[in-house]
């Protein structure tokens, strides 16, 4: 009783008005993260070191969601942790996601690396979700009303079919 219960609750969590791309993308290449310039913030290039940002996207697991949310203080909602988290180091993103969608530069599923913007379809065809890719397999994010800013897996099945694609912010 006590597992299908919590069956439903997962279901009903993650299915909340969220529509199907159909995309299926690979699992994240393994390895070291690529540092692209100093923790401390962007280079002369405006990259910024893969490693610092995912650790500081890392270090607020845990922050609640909230719609329209955009500081630990308030909690997130999905661009809004990803705006917070890039803003940590000189970067700007707009605060929506189909605007943050147009950021930066496309990257095909078996290039993905640490710190690239990982776009869903969860409540239509276009961009309406988004994390930041950690490494692996797994993503950090800001998920639904009832959760907390967590890693998951790209390759778990509701994430795999909403997958529209990566971007690379430099």
């Amino acid at each position: 009783m006590f597992r299908s219960a919590l069956a439903l609750l997962a279901v009903a969590t993650l299915a909340s008005g969220c529509a199907s791309s159909g995309a299926v993308p690979k699992p994240f290449p393994k390895g070291p993260t690529s540092a692209r310039s100093r923790p401390e913030g962007p280079s002369e290039t405006g990259t910024v070191d893969n490693y610092a940002l995912t650790s500081t996207a890392l270090s607020l697991r845990g922050t609640p969601y909230r719609s329209g949310g955009d500081t630990p203080a308030a909690g997130f909602d999905c661009s809004g942790f990803t705006q917070f988290v890039f803003a940590q180091y000189g970067i700007r993103l707009p605060r929506e996601v189909k605007d943050q969608f147009e950021m930066g530069k496309p990257v095909k599923p078996a290039d993905v690396m640490a710190g690239d913007l990982l776009f869903f379809a969860t409540t239509g065809r276009h961009a309406t979700h988004v994390g930041i890719a950690v490494g692996g397999d797994e993503f950090v994010h800001a998920p639904s009303s009832t959760g907390v800013v967590r890693v998951e897996r790209l390759s778990q099945t509701y994430w795999s079919r909403r997958y529209l694609g990566a971007r690379r912010i430099d």
